[in-house]
């Protein structure tokens, strides 16, 4: 394509509202446009890229047996009503009327709607397994979106589900999408890593996020450099540590502390350590149960494992008038000791302590010395608290480490969530009825692109993988002679000859305004032509990425690129 016909509105200045790389660089190459908060359109260059990567999953996809359909993107509230969804989803659901005031949601995914269509058409084992997918506009009202494709409420996702006979079926269907995943990522030219996953809002059995490992990254995952454990720190296993057996117990001790309503504060003024405070949370658990969670000073509570040890879709902290309603004191002064009507729950790193610090249940009161087992009583224990680096691995034993990861996708075994209440069912082959045992796969394809940007950018602009680059090659005139005109449109058509997607930089502009464009988009190799190397006969080739340059004779230039693209490309697959 020549770049005098393209529409592709670079811009010189950052933009200040974007916060991160791949925002403020997809704005400024002219590849993605704000419409609303979360909301943007794709122009001609970002939608080469968009589509490339659709490519690379649709063939993944086909690969690993699964079949395109389209879904709709308006729902019926009925189908949802089903699942319990249509209220649990809470405010992202996107939810309208239509003229006759029935109501309907926009898709934030599907699994009640191909969950109706199975139950629809199929009825018998011969039918399975089977495995559809599709790719396609989503809607979720995002409280705070950002980062440009990132997090937006409206965005592109590929969301693909299988429904089996058996576990077995069900077992091989998840890690033959889970490989696929791996391919796919693998081929678009990411650094990931797949972790363990809390199941969230869509819910089932269990699940791995895909992530993207980048220091912007909005999640933090935890991993074994000795073996292949990774997780979310919303799921990440915390080892319990050995419980210490009690000696002789030091007597209860009242502090004043006054002012002192954080760890920091409280260590600073009791000159200890924080392992030695204990924090009790207390938390909103029925509409007149309040249950208090005691962490670690230096640790932070996991509000997904508390409610998934609750059995509770939703977990709120008691509001400060129903703390000091219970407990007399503000927040930052409350404690385990003498608390009436509370269920204790504690998290197990507690097991190891005795003579630790709590608040006193009264204004700018602490208790010194406390031991769980003579100054209160525990419901229960349990695993409450977020993973963190220097824990035990699960898996080896060796300390975690932490890195920062951007979701892009998420694989989940659902098994019969949605079968079960939607009726969704085979019969076997002795005319049994089962329900279907399902698994949903999603890939964010915008939030791959953006990516892609976060892992290879410099501050010149964006290095594409060769992959998913909106074009593989551009040809730079520097000069506008007769001369440079003839070599430039020469090269461009044996390009075009060896199918090569080449930009034609054949503007009006100054060769700086190109070369800053050129780096700003991020082609992955540059071919400047002038009248200096026409005369030598030495076209300048420059990698993107690395910075090196090549010199060649002009005849030899396109015989060049075409090796080095299939490399990079064989590289990648």
């Amino acid at each position: 394509m020549r770049f005098s016909q393209c529409f592709i509105p670079t811009m010189r200045q950052d933009p200040g509202e974007a916060e991160v790389a791949s925002h403020r660089l997809m704005l400024r190459a002219g590849m993605i446009r704000k419409v609303a908060a979360g909301i943007y359109s794709y122009l001609p260059l970002g939608l080469r890229v968009i589509r490339k990567i659709e490519t690379i999953v649709r063939e993944e996809m086909n690969r690993a047996g699964a079949q395109e359909l389209l879904l709709p993107i308006l729902s019926p509230a009925e189908l949802w009503e089903e699942t319990g969804r249509w209220e649990f989803y809470g405010k992202e659901l996107v939810r309208l009327h239509d003229r006759h005031e029935r109501a309907f949601c926009l898709g934030p995914t599907h699994e009640e709607v191909v969950t109706d269509l199975f139950r629809r058409e199929v009825s018998s084992y011969r039918q399975l397994p089977l495995t559809l997918y599709q790719i396609q506009t989503k809607f979720r009202d995002e409280i705070r979106p950002r980062f440009g494709l990132m997090r937006g409420r409206e965005f592109i996702m590929k969301d693909a589900y299988s429904f089996d006979q058996d576990e077995a079926s069900a077992q091989n269907n998840y890690q033959r999408m889970y490989d696929a995943y791996c391919r796919i990522f693998s081929r678009t030219g990411l650094k990931f890593r797949p972790v363990e996953a809390d199941t969230g809002l869509i819910g089932g059995i269990s699940s791995h996020e895909f992530m993207v490992l980048a220091n912007t990254g909005e999640e933090l995952i935890v991993f074994d450099p000795e073996s292949q454990y990774a997780a979310n720190v919303e799921r990440a296993e915390v080892v319990p540590p050995p419980t210490k057996t009690s000696g002789e117990l030091k007597p209860l001790e009242r502090v004043s502390t006054p002012n002192a309503k954080s760890v920091e504060d409280l260590c600073a003024l009791l000159k200890v350590e924080a392992q030695r405070v204990v924090k009790t949370l207390l938390y909103q658990t029925g509409d007149n149960e309040i249950t208090a969670v005691l962490i670690r000073g230096d640790h932070q509570a996991n509000e997904i494992k508390i409610q998934r040890f609750l059995g509770l879709h939703d977990l709120n902290l008691a509001t400060p008038e129903i703390v000091e309603k219970i407990t007399t004191a503000p927040l930052g002064f409350v404690g385990p000791v003498g608390l009436s009507n509370v269920r204790i729950l504690a998290d197990n790193a507690i097991g190891a302590l005795s003579d630790f610090i709590v608040g006193g249940n009264e204004p700018g009161l602490h208790l010194m010395n406390v031991n769980a087992t003579r100054d209160f009583t525990i419901a229960g224990w349990g695993d409450f608290r977020q993973a963190q680096a220097g824990d035990p691995s699960p898996k080896s034993g060796s300390p975690l480490q932490t890195a920062r990861g951007i979701e892009v996708g998420h694989v989940f075994m659902l098994g019969t969530k949605y079968s079960e209440k939607m009726g969704a069912t085979y019969l076997d082959a002795d005319g049994q009825s089962h329900p279907a045992i399902m698994g949903c796969y999603g890939i964010g394809i915008g939030r791959t692109a953006a990516s892609a940007i976060e892992q290879n950018h410099d501050e010149k602009g964006i290095c594409w993988p060769m992959p998913i680059a909106p074009f593989q090659a551009q040809i730079l005139t520097v000069t506008s002679s007769e001369a440079t005109r003839v070599g430039s449109e020469q090269l461009y058509n044996e390009l075009l000859q060896h199918q090569i997607e080449v930009l034609l930089d054949d503007r009006n502009e100054r060769g700086g305004v190109k070369f800053n464009d050129a780096d700003l988009i991020g082609t992955p190799y540059h071919i400047i032509i002038g009248d200096k190397g026409l005369a030598n006969n030495s076209i300048e080739i420059k990698d993107r990425k690395t910075g090196e340059k090549v010199l060649l004779p002009l005849n030899q230039v396109a015989d060049w690129i075409k090796k080095a693209v299939a490399q990079q490309l064989q590289t990648q697959n």
